[in-house]
């Protein structure tokens, strides 16, 4: 018993000591703002000499310890948990004997700030591996936008939008780290997704309403979206109610918009002076002693307005939102305007022991846009108002129009707006159901199904006394099309932290969508009794239009997707992420329905590295390397890759006496058709210094599209139809990229924030043949003008960018003050050191390009005490844009006497140079520019009383100035499409804009 005893307090002693020796060093709790214990949350303490560092993560109950620690220090406790901000407690010593107690109360971050958009889910910034920018509704441009897209202009690297008016129906160009096709329209533009609805139209969304905007840049973020995402891909997420919030809010404002430039025509005065003093005549039926500006005539102040009120709010189980947007936006130009209310519904609740959550939203809008005449021929408002004679009045004496019915492409600019109606009105709904079932506790399986449908009336009528219309006593056009979208979404998706370290995030599902597009017909009546009705009853006419109804053709496409992504994280220090789309599509060949597009991206946060800790130097530096796959679909009907019958304009007469109309081939079948595909390297590094104040990131990239599609002329002897739609082509991007983010004063209440994003993209046609469809070139932009028949301006071929400039080359005067041009060998094609007055398509040679070589955006923020100032400068540089407008009115010998010139011809041309208007070098300008794009003042209150959160006051200007060499009426010129930098005739004024605003929530 004696040795039992003895035995039992040795062992009672060795415990009690292996106990000690086991106390923990340091132990805490986690919990989040409420007070509420938070588990798994990964905790690190990093030793601050050796720079060694030792993890460990919360129990169910929010309590973790540390018993293994050197002694010594000093120690950072850094604490992470995904949805919530980090935190670090820093500069604690670990002793014997004195164990640290820790607590700490980690904030949720929101969506717009620390997570992520990506398709389908989001991430932690933290964890992204791919090129991804997200806009702030807070930082986003302010103006009278037609699109959201706009409040982008200048904030995001290698996006680039440019439009060549301030029409209020017009829609910008957009394109993201350049052209990747030879198609044009949508199939040129980043996929849009709104709250998570894929394809959704822009146009159910009021800028007031959006939250925040991802831009997903490089295809190892936008494979997820397969086929669809060539050119990037837009998410934009709206305002929802949030759990203990109740918000009615109004945002308004009224805008005057003035035209900021103007082409200075001759006067009235001057014109005579100039026909008279040289030797030209007029018609003395044109002057009648008038001195119009015509410019004048036709524009007017646009007085604009806006107004939206929305409703957020929940409570733990359910949220929800409601907003109704209105806007009239009245353009410069007399018989311009656009209309549009929005209105959106939005509720999700939780059920099931909140296992289940679902969400309902319904959105709708109604756009209604007047828009007066841009055709050819001079029949445009846009071009007359700079042609018209100003010796000649608007009217007679008798009332009447003033109008010259004999002379060719010659209409009063003011007549072209009284006399004809140019109508359309858009109705857009769209529902929307979610539902996510937690069916394990980081298994979550999500159905969305989502409806679209359009519908579009366009009307126009032509009085009969419509120089549009002439001798056919009124005439009509009418059409309704309908186009309808079903979109049914399926994944499961599985997100779990493993010891506080291993994140994990996988993502698998199915996608299934239906367009039914251009669903219509159109109408075109003439010779009415009178114009009473205009459109509205075209049974009234006498003559029906056989070849107008119109070229629409139901075209019905379905596309199948099976997609699926894992993320990968080790203690938010190695990043992987891993994603792969098969789609099929019925809009391509019948032995290349289906395709796949996979991607891959990685990412090292060299920050979380103790040598980086140690340095002192880098808040944040991370090193991100992706490669992806995309395709693009956009853009195509059902009818692209098959054999196509049709109507055409040819009637014959049979046998019994009959008209009837011929059919033949309108389009080849090519079995063989298949996606174009791009596929894209990215590099990036993201770094922040100085406790943040000073951060951004730079990107290179290489995107490489093959199998571009276009149509190749072929015999018809093989085929049935004269062109064919098929895969021949490669283009290439590569480019440089910097975003810079700094705070260079915070001190007291005045804080001033600034942020560059410059970018630089070179686009390259690399292959336009192959063996089966060769051509050695592409002709494109023929602009017109006098003796300049098939003058093309522009050339696709290998070896220049997209917007590759192929013209004649200026060589100055002969002694008869006439215009010479260089001449080229049609062998060598170079030049033979002879000038001649009549160039010919031979003497055409490469003279400049389109394409920027750098865009900018420079964004400022000043704020003292409770007044913010904001400014915007964005600029284009290094790129030529063809000033086809002014050459169009410097033809002196062909239109004096006949049309109005330019003032400066009075000091710049000679007055029998026959060729002053011919196209060349000599109207190649340089597009250089930097616009003071956006200036705001806003004044702040919050918390004013129990009623008001917060009011503020602001005023803002549009297009402040604009610093350029450029000759034209504004730089800024349309830089998508096939045919970039081209400025002819069809120029809407760009305006500049004053707005005073007024938001505040209750």
């Amino acid at each position: 018993m004696k040795k039992k005893s003895v035995l039992c307090f040795a062992l009672l002693v060795a415990g009690l000591v292996e106990a000690q020796a086991q106390q923990a060093q340091v132990k805490g709790a986690t919990q989040n703002e409420s007070g509420e214990f938070l588990s798994g949350v990964s905790i690190k303490a990093v030793h601050g000499e050796s720079g060694r560092s030792f993890n460990t993560s919360s129990s169910d109950r929010g309590l973790f310890s540390f018993s293994n620690l050197p002694e010594g220090g000093p120690y950072q406790f850094i604490f992470s948990y995904i949805g919530f901000q980090p935190d670090t407690l820093s500069g604690y010593r670990i002793q014997t004997g004195k164990p640290l107690a820790l607590s700490v109360k980690l904030q949720p971050v929101t969506t717009a700030l620390e997570e992520v958009v990506i398709g389908y889910g989001t991430i932690s910034r933290r964890d992204v591996t791919s090129s991804i920018t997200t806009i702030k509704a807070e930082d986003m441009n302010v103006g009278v936008f037609s699109s959201p897209a706009q409040m982008l202009q200048g904030k995001v690297p290698g996006l680039t939008i440019s439009t060549n008016n301030s029409n209020p129906n017009a829609t910008p160009s957009i394109s993201l780290r350049g052209a990747s096709t030879l198609r044009s329209g949508e199939a040129m533009e980043p996929y849009y997704v709104i709250d998570g609805v894929p394809g959704a139209s822009l146009s159910l969304v009021a800028p007031d309403d959006i939250e925040s905007i991802d831009i997903l840049r490089d295809a190892s973020a936008t494979a997820i979206y397969g086929s669809k995402a060539a050119n990037g891909v837009i998410i934009v997420t709206t305002k929802r109610g949030k759990a203990g919030q109740t918000d009615i809010s109004y945002n308004g404002y009224v805008a005057i918009d003035q035209v900021a430039n103007r082409y200075e025509m001759m006067t009235g005065d001057q014109y005579r002076s100039f026909v008279n003093d040289n030797g030209f005549s007029m018609e003395p039926t044109d002057d009648l002693g008038a001195n119009t500006d015509w410019q004048r005539e036709v524009e007017r102040t646009g007085v604009s307005n806006n107004h939206n009120i929305s409703l957020l709010g929940g409570t733990e189980k359910t949220q929800y939102s409601a907003s109704l947007n209105t806007i009239k936006n009245n353009g410069v130009i007399k018989g311009t305007d656009m209309g549009r209310q929005i209105g959106r519904g939005f509720v999700r609740t939780k059920a099931l022991n909140d296992r289940l959550t679902a969400s309902f939203n319904i959105n709708t809008s109604i756009t209604k846009q007047n828009d007066v005449l841009a055709l050819g021929d001079g029949v445009s408002v846009y071009d007359a108002m700079y042609y018209y004679l100003p010796v000649s009045p608007v009217r007679t004496e008798t009332g009447a129009w003033f109008e010259k019915t004999d002379r060719s492409q010659y209409v009063n600019p003011v007549s072209l707006i009284e006399e004809n109606t140019n109508f359309s009105k858009t109705k857009v709904i769209q529902a929307h159901v979610k539902a996510g079932y937690e069916i394990l506790p980081s298994l979550i399986y999500n159905i969305d199904l989502s409806l679209q449908n359009r519908q579009f009336n366009h009307s126009q009528y032509y009085t009969a006394l419509s120089m549009a219309a002439r001798n056919q006593n009124g005439k009509s056009i009418r059409a309704a099309v309908e186009d309808e979208r079903k979109v049914m979404e399926m994944n499961l998706s599985y997100d779990k932290t493993f010891d506080g370290v291993h994140k994990i995030s996988a993502l698998a599902g199915y996608s299934w969508e239906e367009n039914n597009n251009n669903d219509g017909f159109q109408l075109t009546t003439s010779d009415f009794y009178d114009d009473g009705l205009t459109y509205y009853n075209p049974g009234m006419a006498n003559v029906v239009d056989l070849l107008g109804f119109g070229n629409y053709y139901l075209s019905t496409l379905r596309m199948i997707s099976v997609y699926g992504r894992v993320n990968y994280a080790y203690n938010s220090k190695y990043l992987f992420q891993a994603t792969v789309r098969r789609d099929g599509s019925s809009a391509f060949g019948a032995n290349n329905r289906w395709a796949t597009f996979p991607s891959i991206s990685a990412a090292w946060r060299l920050s979380e590295e103790p040598f980086i800790q140690q340095s002192g130097i880098f808040d944040d530096l991370k090193l991100r390397a992706g490669y992806g796959v995309s395709g693009n679909s956009m853009g195509f009907d059902v009818f692209t890759a098959r054999q196509v019958y049709g109507a055409t304009s040819s009637f014959y007469t049979d046998a019994f006496g009959n008209d009837l109309r011929t059919l033949a081939a309108l389009r080849n079948a090519n079995p063989d058709l298949r996606w174009e595909r791009t596929g894209m390297l990215n590099l990036g590094v993201d770094f922040a210094f100085l406790g943040n104040r000073l951060s951004g990131s730079i990107e290179y990239y290489d995107k490489n599209t093959t199998d571009l599609i276009y149509d190749y002329a072929v015999s018809t002897t093989k085929y049935l139809y004269g062109s064919l739609t098929a895969n021949v082509g490669e283009i290439n991007n590569k480019g440089v990229e910097l975003s810079l983010q700094a705070i260079p004063v915070r001190s007291g209440s005045f804080t001033w924030s600034t942020g560059v994003v410059a970018s630089h993209n070179k686009n390259m046609v690399t292959r336009i043949s192959n063996q089966e469809f060769s051509t050695d070139y592409i002709d494109l932009s023929d602009l017109g003008g006098a003796g300049q028949s098939n003058a093309f301006q522009q050339r696709l071929m290998e070896g220049a960018p997209i917007g590759q400039f192929y013209a004649w080359e200026w060589a100055g005067y002969d002694e008869d003050g006439i215009s010479t041009f260089y001449v080229r060998d049609p062998e060598t094609g170079e030049r033979t050191g002879e000038t001649t007055i009549t160039p010919a398509n031979k003497d055409r040679a490469v003279i400049g390009s389109a394409q920027p070589k750098v865009t900018l955006g420079w964004n400022n923020s000043l704020t003292y005490q409770n007044f913010t100032l904001t400014g915007m400068f964005q600029g284009v540089f290094g790129n030529k844009v063809m000033n086809a407008t002014r050459a169009r009115h410097t033809n002196v010998v062909g239109n004096a006497g006949q049309k109005n010139l330019l003032a400066s011809v009075l000091e710049t041309e000679n007055v029998n140079d026959i060729n002053a208007h011919y196209l060349s070098d000599r109207y190649l300008e340089k597009g250089d520019y930097l616009r003071l794009a956006n200036l705001t003042l806003s004044y702040n209150i919050r918390n004013l009383s129990s009623q008001f959160k917060n009011i503020r006051v602001y005023a803002t200007v549009n297009n402040a100035f604009v610093l350029t060499g450029y000759k034209g009426v504004d730089p800024e010129v349309d830089l998508g499409g096939l045919t970039p930098g081209i400025d002819n005739r069809q120029t809407y004024p760009r305006t500049r804009t004053f707005m005073f605003g007024l938001n505040f929530n209750l």
